[in-house]
């Protein structure tokens, strides 16, 4: 790599190219760093992604508790609101680029993939010699570094986009399996399926959002947009609508007292649980018991709710 170049290429791309749009996905660029010599920083953390690649040199890189070696072919990312420390006694060669999404310009798909990467364990990679992402950021850099042309622009932006692109797929398992539309969809259907199953097989606990989220390793906000896009309700909706049908059954089927039901359906008392079960079933569980014990059907159902529940 020739130093100057990637320099001159450093500053025009920062006078240049700030803001990536590129189908369903906007991105906002704060800087593009080249640094020949780099040395120590103090503890610090920003609001967006920063991610870095040793070209050559050693040192280390401090987050949270941990510390991790640097040296030549490293690719590490530093995550939103998270301190962190460079150190380096004889000098790092550093490339590295620091941006965020723009939420509303971009689809939920992204929004997904970059919640996917800033729960990722993984910020620290060993990259191959002659990673196609390095031959991009060392293209981009080099493209930037001469004059204008007609399609300057254009150039740059199609490059940074493929770039930031490759960096990402490093770091995002969403990224790396890309696949059609129809095993996307199909995975879908799978998380939420073992969501659905998770519930089905812990009424009787708190069932926390975000316990089933790191369950299924997922963000709470992906399951929460899983639950309102595939079924139409809420997590909370949906866990509670369980509870009560589960508790109908045990009234119907079991000699279970209020209160053994209460606490297997996972409600925090008795009277909790009778305030909100006739709120739905426009009964209290005394009486739904009494009207129901002699009828053949053992589940409510949606057929049941123009005349027993409110709309």
């Amino acid at each position: 790599m020739n130093i100057n170049q990637l320099l001159s290429g450093k500053t025009a791309l920062n006078k240049y190219l700030h803001h990536i749009s590129h189908h369903e996905v906007s991105l906002h660029v704060h800087y593009w760093g080249v640094m020949p010599s780099h040395y120590n920083t103090s503890l610090h953390k920003h609001s967006f992604y920063e991610v870095c690649f040793v070209v050559d040199g050693e040192g280390e890189y401090l987050e949270c508790d941990s510390t991790y070696k640097l040296q030549k072919n490293k690719l590490f990312l530093s995550k939103p609101n998270v301190l962190h420390q460079i150190k380096s006694e004889r000098g790092l060669f550093l490339i590295y680029i620091g941006f965020e999404l723009i939420d509303p310009e971009s689809s939920e798909k992204w929004i997904e993939i970059m919640e996917q990467i800033e729960e990722c364990n993984e910020i620290m990679i060993d990259v191959e010699e002659g990673a196609p992402f390095v031959l991009l950021w060392e293209s981009l850099l080099l493209q930037a570094s001469r004059s204008e042309h007609p399609f300057f622009g254009e150039i740059l932006t199609n490059t940074s986009y493929s770039l930031i692109l490759s960096l990402l797929e490093r770091f995002s398992p969403m990224l790396a399996n890309r696949s059609n539309p129809k095993d996307s969809e199909e995975e879908i259907s799978q998380i939420l399926s073992q969501a659905m199953l998770y519930i089905q097989d812990n009424l009787s606990g708190t069932l926390k959002l975000s316990d089933l989220a790191k369950h299924l390793h997922i963000s709470s906000r992906h399951l929460t947009r899983l639950f309102v896009k595939e079924l139409g309700v809420s997590y909370s909706e949906y866990v509670k609508n369980e509870r009560i049908q589960k508790a109908a059954l045990l009234l119907k089927t079991t000699n279970l007292s209020i209160r053994q039901i209460s606490e297997k359906t996972g409600f925090k008392n008795v009277h909790y649980f009778t305030r909100v079960f006739a709120a739905t079933v426009r009964h209290p569980p005394g009486i739904y018991r009494t009207l129901y014990t002699d009828q053949e059907q053992l589940t409510f159902s949606e057929k049941e709710k123009p005349s027993q529940f409110p709309e």
